[in-house]
């Protein structure tokens, strides 16, 4: 066995996980953006999300046994992510990151990874102005 640990297991594994997903959601149920952009159900995303993010940053590889290559941009795909959206995302998700507490050095890894995937995303080249009418 490894000394080594992972980010999963340094900030807690599931348990923390499954906080980060739900406190993320949360934010996104409430948000006049972003809910629209999501199922009536959030649960199935909600199951999905947890799935990536545990295997991402070293967890148990769950996501790919139940549904293959993440292909983040491809699953995306079907959704008009301006950057206004994914202002909106990063910023609930990095408060939900604030809400479990994720201490240093591992805060700022998944800050990173959030910011860089989440500008990933945008597939709609709009004026943000446009999107206030």
């Amino acid at each position: 066995m490894s000394d080594e640990f992972t980010l999963y297991d340094q900030v807690g594994g599931d348990a923390t996980f499954r906080r980060l997903v739900d406190e993320f959601y949360a934010r996104v149920e409430a948000d006049d953006v972003l809910r629209p952009m999501f199922p009536d159900d959030l649960e199935p995303g909600k199951q999905g999300q947890f799935l990536f993010l545990t295997q991402f940053f070293g967890g148990p590889a769950r996501y790919a046994a139940e549904r293959g290559h993440p292909r983040l941009r491809m699953r995306h795909a079907p959704f008009a992510i301006h950057q206004k959206a994914r202002d909106r995302w990063l910023g609930h998700m990095l408060a939900a990151l604030d809400a479990v507490g994720i201490e240093e050095p591992m805060r700022t890894v998944m800050r990173d990874y959030f910011e860089r995937a989440s500008t990933h995303m945008i597939n709609l080249d709009v004026d943000a102005d446009s999107l206030d009418r």
